[in-house]
């Protein structure tokens, strides 16, 4: 099934559901704005945060959002997708990211990181954000490793803010005993909830708008079923929604009612 095919079937000016959305564009669900008003406090505070929620509920997406406003004369972004580069790797990262070199001992690594981090600040005047995706597969000794960078000032000023984001598991982690020290540090906890039934149905009427179709074109059954079978998760109520649009169209039907949404279920649960 081609993207154009669907598109002029719908009428649509885009595809809908898609990823490649501006923050402006994005749907403001009360967890996505909680997130992002939590996050841009953490970054204002310069403190250490952490965001957790099932794969799919929006913590990338609501953390693009809260760092997309900040004035990028003022703030410096680091953002590390790939925590599997050990201890060392997250100091070269962040070395990378201010311009150095990395030093191949780790004994010279750890001072030159946090030397390049004061002087982003004291010389250049600006912010560092560090955010860690995918933080729950960040090993024991990484986790330690960023309390210590946090920490770098006597607990007097911290040098840059940090947001781990990553599933449940993460927040469980931190909880157990020998992360104490980090689990002290952190001054910011937010567990993204999925959305609503209702807020459900207002994400998919505000991807459709943004795809040209303002009208009705999931049925309320439908809807309710593509919410049940997601759990409210964006990402899921995506990937439901466009098997669904292919579904009526395949049936030669005008809206997407329960039976597409269904059929749209047994193509991704089967998968």
């Amino acid at each position: 099934m081609s993207i154009q095919i669907l598109q002029a079937h719908y009428g649509f000016t885009r595809m809908p559901f898609g990823r490649d959305l501006a923050p402006q564009m994005l749907h403001r669900s009360a967890s996505h704005n909680e997130a992002v008003a939590r996050i841009g406090w953490c970054i204002q505070e310069r403190a250490l945060g952490v965001v957790t929620g099932e794969v799919g509920s929006g913590k990338t997406v609501a953390t693009r959002a809260a760092t997309s406003s900040l004035d990028a004369s003022r703030h410096t972004i680091i953002y590390l997708g790939n925590p599997a580069i050990g201890a060392r790797g997250l100091y070269a990262a962040i070395v990378s990211a201010l311009g150095g070199v990395p030093r191949f001992h780790k004994a010279n690594l750890i001072p030159q990181t946090a030397d390049l981090l004061a002087a982003e600040e004291a010389e250049r005047g600006k912010h560092v954000v560090v955010i860690v995706d995918e933080a729950h597969l960040l090993a024991p000794d990484q986790l330690e490793e960023l309390r210590l960078l946090t920490n770098a000032d006597m607990d007097s000023h911290s040098p840059f803010a940090c947001v781990l984001i990553g599933q449940p598991t993460l927040r469980r982690r931190i909880k157990l005993g020998t992360f104490a020290a980090l689990d002290q540090r952190i001054a910011l906890r937010f567990a993204m909830p999925p959305m609503t039934p209702a807020e459900t149905g207002n994400y998919i009427a505000h991807h459709l708008n943004l795809a040209g179709r303002a009208d009705t074109l999931f049925s309320d059954d439908a809807t309710a079923l593509i919410h049940q079978v997601a759990r409210g998760l964006p990402r899921a109520v995506n990937n439901l929604a466009v098997q669904a649009l292919i579904a009526a169209y395949a049936t030669k039907k005008a809206i997407v009612d329960e039976t597409s949404a269904r059929a749209a279920v047994a193509e991704i649960t089967a998968e």
